[in-house]
């Protein structure tokens, strides 16, 4: 199962799919996955989908599965809650920033604007939850925020954002650095050589 969402996440998302490779262990790594393969599974929907009200209702059903993830109960056969409800299960995570993520990309096919704290903030909070504890969420807004103008092409907001972004982070633990890390991936359209370099670089020095 890991394999399989690890190489969806690598199809899908693949700046965050390099910053997860430098999560040391396994475990963590695997729970890192499982939260970017559920991000994928909406991500996709419009692209599947043509018609508003259809992909509406496909995101109806993700919202409708959060009961069973955080009672511990999911979908059989669905690898991405099972693995989902494991990790949310481990870390203790919160519900609403799940069902934030689902309303926020409901509103997306209806044209709304995009939520950055939704798509961008709450995911990374709970990415850094999973890999660092909890304590920390606060100390990614900033950096949450900078990946949202990095992926929504708002590059000189993005500018502007980054040294505060960059003092958010600053007293983050090791441990809990590849939640942010792709934040210092300034170009979405870079080769992925030139990312892992920029990568590399930010997490020896620990800034985005």
């Amino acid at each position: 199962m890991t394999s399989s969402l690890d190489e969806q996440v690598r199809a899908a998302d693949p700046d965050r799919w390099l910053s997860s490779r430098f999560v040391t262990d396994a475990q963590a790594q695997a729970d890192l996955i499982a939260l970017y393969a559920f991000e994928a599974e909406l991500l996709a929907i419009p692209t599947r989908v043509t018609q508003p009200l259809l992909a509406e209702m496909r995101y109806v059903w993700w919202r409708d599965q959060m009961e069973g993830v955080f009672t511990g109960v999911p979908r059989k056969g669905h690898p991405v809650l099972e693995a989902l409800t494991d990790v949310v299960g481990r870390h203790g995570l919160d519900r609403a920033p799940f069902e934030a993520l689902i309303a926020a990309h409901i509103g997306r096919v209806h044209g709304e604007p995009h939520d950055l704290d939704a798509f961008y903030v709450g995911p990374m909070q709970a990415a850094v939850r999973v890999l660092a504890g909890p304590g920390h969420e606060e100390a990614v807004v900033g950096a949450g925020r900078l990946w949202g103008l990095i992926q929504t092409g708002r590059t000189q907001e993005a500018r502007a954002a980054r040294s505060e972004a960059r003092a958010g982070v600053r007293g983050l633990p090791v441990r809990g650095f590849p939640a942010v890390a792709h934040a210092a991936l300034v170009n979405p359209a870079e080769p992925e050589a030139l990312k892992r370099l920029r990568l590399v670089w930010a997490s020896a020095t620990g800034r985005i």
